[in-house]
């Protein structure tokens, strides 16, 4: 009986159930395309990746881009402003005391009960409003990450007793520990005024961060590094943070309007920026004696700080939209 051999060629390989799945190694050409037909390597389009893809999302999101270029564009005009104006922000002008806003005597947005020009005290307060937040919010993330990231990789006895410390605080009235920091140390102090915001003002973001870390650790590639002998402050430092900057970022846009409420609000206690600076708060303060007969002594530094918290939620409500990944 002659026994039949078939030729390698003509040997067709078992077929392999449908699982909606590419095998290993499918779907690959030979210069690393995918299947879906994106290159990388060759000439088609790459991948976008996180912020690449949120970037391309904030713009498609035209208020956020109007919030956004309103945010710049008062800043630049604090920064830039008062050097247009004759006036420095303590010069009196006992000519026009509580004088309308108009053209008169360059005086654009008025003057207060002592003749001191509004225009140009206003964006002082502004610069020391986004200042005394921006320092602030930088403090209290660089705290609330640093505290977060190592209570939720340790764990165990650390973890428990770091995150008590914090619900002990969260126990106490925040405005009454920045009330005591600020009547205790240098009254009207910015360094002071800055440190009492910042130092309480993190406990939010370890609670963000630990929960965040708890589920990172127990990712493969942290395994790895501790399995090559990588040491805790290490892993945290170049595994844990940098995969944190998205909800990071995202809470520090929404924690700079929160800043600034809190610092005016401190301002129009009597308890942050005292004379002769002015912040947004206490330009408010002033403005409130004044209502009835010079309304837009209230009217100027309320616009301003309503319109820069619109903006900054705007900008931190569309960032956390851009860089959720349920969307992507």
């Amino acid at each position: 009986m002659s026994e039949v051999y078939a030729s390698p060629a003509s040997v067709q390989p078992p077929s392999t159930p449908t699982t909606g799945l590419p095998a290993a190694g499918e779907g690959r050409g030979v210069h690393g395309a995918d299947g879906g037909g994106n290159t990388r390597g060759g000439g088609g389009s790459k991948p976008r990746g996180l912020w690449a893809d949120a970037w391309h999302r904030l713009r498609d999101n035209r208020v956020v881009l109007i919030a956004l270029a309103l945010i710049v564009l008062i800043a630049v005009v604090a920064i830039c402003g008062p050097a247009l104006s004759p006036y420095a922000d303590d010069t009196l002008d006992w000519q026009h005391l509580a004088a309308p806003p108009g053209v008169v005597a360059s005086h654009w947005f008025g003057t207060d009960r002592l003749g001191r020009d509004l225009f140009v005290r206003t964006l002082h307060g502004v610069r020391i409003s986004l200042l005394i937040s921006l320092l602030a919010s930088a403090v209290s993330l660089v705290i609330g990450v640093t505290w977060g990231s190592v209570a939720g990789y340790v764990g165990g006895r650390t973890d428990e007793w770091m995150m008590r410390f914090v619900d002990v605080l969260y126990s106490l009235p925040y405005l009454f520990i920045v009330i005591i920091l600020t009547t205790v140390f240098t009254r009207g102090s910015l360094t002071v005024l800055l440190v009492a915001i910042g130092a309480v003002g993190w406990l939010t973001t370890a609670r963000i961060v630990r929960g965040q870390t708890l589920s990172l650790k127990r990712r493969e590639f942290v395994e790895a590094a501790r399995a090559t002998g990588v040491g805790v402050p290490g892993i945290i430092a170049r595994h844990i943070v940098p995969n944190l900057i998205g909800p990071v970022a995202v809470y520090a846009t929404l924690t700079i309007p929160q800043m600034i409420t809190f610092e005016s609000f401190l301002s129009f206690l009597g308890l942050g920026v005292q004379e002769p600076l002015a912040s947004l708060g206490s330009l408010i303060n002033d403005g409130a004696q004044e209502m009835q007969s010079a309304p837009w002594m209230l009217l100027v530094p309320a616009a301003f700080l309503v319109t820069l918290l619109v903006c900054f939620n705007l900008v931190g409500d569309g960032l956390r939209d851009a860089l959720d990944p349920r969307d992507r």
